[in-house]
This record gives structure tokens, C-alpha cells and sequence, in this order.
């Protein structure tokens, strides 16, 4: 089955975000992804908004021999890819206004995309506001859109499907103060695109709660920096 074939027939979908920065050794990359192989997620995500070549193609590398679970790529740069994965993300930041997130990362990457074998889902990256500034906000120099600017959301969403975007990633920041709401989830389920959703997910209540209001899947990545053991909690609420 493709990688959009199966976030698009999840209905409790979970994903593991691993990025590369996080981790100052091989061997402490080495002992979160046998953490995660234990937990089982259905995705690895690989990506960061300020990851070096060199260390994001050696923990795509090391994942692909440690997990059998498929390993998707979310590039925060045009040099975030590689031919070791199953899928990337093909991100357009489309709820900013920089052309170098909505087409020109895209253009510098594709001479190499085209030479790999990859499935390339192109994805509508829309920032909602998590109550604080994100990496990638701060990288992108691109404002979020509020959490209660549903209308915005929805309307971004809807020009995103009809670009012929196949994904939506909704994204309140890594280490968010606040998710995005349930009402805004609610909202963007309604255009009909299989959803993903992230930032500040750091419970299980909030992980259940984004996946009631149309999350296809949740992503998990700050959270698991801060307290691994919560592999295990995403583990036992994945089995029951």
C-alpha cells in the first residue's frame, strides 16, 4: 500500500517525529529508535527546520536499518531528502507568503528528487498559532494563522486541495504552548483531505481529542524529547 493510500484510510493514526538536531550522538539516535521500534507508530517522520545534510541523511540511514515501520521525510529544505525513505512530504507552506516555502525550496530539490525512487505526496503545510514562535515560523519569517481564524484555515485548505495538494499538515510548532484547537480540526476536516496534525500534543487526552475532530494522524515529536517513557503510553492508547 502507498504512504498516502495509508495516512488516508487511518482514522487513529499516530507518527513519531524524529529530528536529527535533537540528538548529539549516533548512539543516543540508536537507543530512541529502539525506544520507538517497542511503541510501534504507524509513520517515523525525519525532519527539522535547521537539520545539516550530513546528520539528516545518517538518521534517515539509521532508521531505515533499525525500524521496518515506513519512514516518511519532512523537509524543512530543499537538501531534506532521501532515497532511504518510503515517502516525503512534498510541504508548501501555503498559509505563509514566501515564495522560497511555496515553490522555491521545491525547485532547488527537484534535479535530485527526479532521480530517486520515492513516493512524493504533495502536501498543503498550513502554521496555526501555538502560542508561541516556532522554529518554523521563525525560519520561514512567515505568521500563523490564528487559532480562531477558522474561515482563513478552511479557505487556505480549500485553495491548497484545488492545486491539487493531496495532504493537509496542520502544524501549531514544535514545543507549542497550546494544539490546535478541536473546532479548528474540525474545520479543516471538512475540505475533505486526509489531515495531519501537530505541535504540543504532549498527552494522551489531546492525542484523542485531535483524532475525534478528523485527525487522520497526530504527530508526536517535543513531547518524546522531554519524557520517552510517553512511547509507552502512545503504545498502550494505539492497542486499545
Amino acid at each position: 500500500m502507498h504512504i498516502f493510500d495509508k495516512i488516508s484510510s487511518l482514522s487513529k493514526g499516530i507518527a513519531v517525529l524524529v529530528d536529527p538536531d535533537k540528538f548529539k550522538t549516533k548512539e543516543s539516535l540508536a537507543d530512541f529508535l529502539i525506544k520507538i521500534k517497542l511503541a510501534e507508530p504507524d509513520f517515523i517522520f525525519v525532519g527539522g527546520s535547521s537539520v545539516a545534510k550530513s546528520d539528516f541523511d545518517q538518521c534517515v540511514e539509521m532508521a531505515k536499518k533499525m525500524l521496518s515501520i515506513p519512514l516518511v521525510l519532512f523537509p524543512g529544505a530543499a537538501h531534506h531528502i532521501s532515497n532511504n525513505a518510503d515517502a516525503l512530504l512534498f510541504l508548501s507552506l501555503i498559509s505563509g507568503r514566501n515564495p522560497d516555502f511555496l515553490i522555491g525550496q521545491h525547485v532547488e530539490a527537484i534535479d535530485e528528487l527526479e532521480q530517486m525512487n520515492i513516493e512524493t505526496i504533495p502536501t498543503s503545510y498550513l502554521l496555526i498559532d501555538g502560542g508561541k514562535m516556532s522554529s518554523v515560523q521563525y525560519v520561514s519569517g512567515t505568521q500563523p494563522i490564528p487559532q480562531d481564524e477558522f474561515s482563513i484555515a478552511r479557505k487556505t485548505a480549500l485553495a491548497g486541495k484545488h492545486l491539487g495538494q493531496k495532504l493537509i499538515y496542520a502544524d501549531a510548532g514544535s514545543g507549542a504552548i497550546r494544539p490546535i484547537s478541536c473546532e479548528m480540526i474540525e474545520t479543516l476536516s471538512t475540505v475533505k483531505s486526509p489531515l495531519i496534525v501537530g505541535g504540543g500534543l504532549n498527552s494522551i487526552k489531546r492525542v484523542k481529542a485531535a483524532h475525534n475532530s478528523g485527525a487522520n494522524l497526530v504527530v508526536i515529536g517535543n513531547k518524546l524529547e522531554e519524557d520517552v517513557d510517553f512511547l509507552l503510553d502512545l503504545k498502550n492508547y494505539m492497542e486499545a
